[in-house]
């Protein structure tokens, strides 16, 4: 009868149990293994994992309080955790490949915030209209220099030879 309520325990406390182990412990000795290899491969699939946790973490302080109104919450960390973190499914990997290093390598400093005006007493906005009302905002000369610095970007990106994550890359 002492074993049943103790499988009782662990069965309705499992996220509790097991999401310290898969978002902590065995990335922690994953990582520390990675870093005794000399294979870049899984330093860069834990290096990612990382910076994904951070974020995830950084979005559970953020949220807290609309958390807790989701009592599905800590069983869908522990998926996407497991997700990321085993070896068969690669998630870190896919999420840094395809949200996090595109918009890292291509930040959008020089992008004019526009949103096209649509509705019925307007006419629908298209990328001439969007220049020229930037033009007569901020004048043809600032107009020029966000195009030659969007043009020295893009020269000097295509120069650079080194990459920080390539994309032919698979873990």
């Amino acid at each position: 009868m002492g074993s049943g309520n103790l499988l009782q325990v662990v069965a309705s406390n499992f996220d509790v149990l097991a999401l310290p182990l898969v978002t902590l412990v065995f990335p922690l000795y994953a990582s520390i293994k990675a870093i005794e290899t000399r294979s870049r491969t899984d330093d860069q699939q834990w290096l990612t994992y990382w910076v994904l946790y951070s974020l995830i973490t950084l979005f559970e302080l953020t949220f807290a309080k609309l958390l807790e109104w989701f009592p599905i919450w800590p069983y869908a960390k522990l998926i996407f955790a497991c997700w990321l973190v085993l070896p068969h499914f690669n998630g870190a990997a896919h999420v840094y490949r395809h949200f996090i290093r595109p918009f890292y390598m291509n930040p959008h400093s020089t992008t004019m915030w526009y949103v096209p005006r649509k509705g019925l007493f307007h006419k629908r906005d298209d990328v001439l209209t969007a220049a020229e009302k930037y033009m007569e905002e901020h004048g043809t000369e600032a107009f020029e220099r966000l195009i030659s610095k969007a043009d020295r970007e893009a020269r000097a990106r295509r120069k650079t030879n080194y990459v920080i994550f390539d994309d032919d890359y698979r873990y």
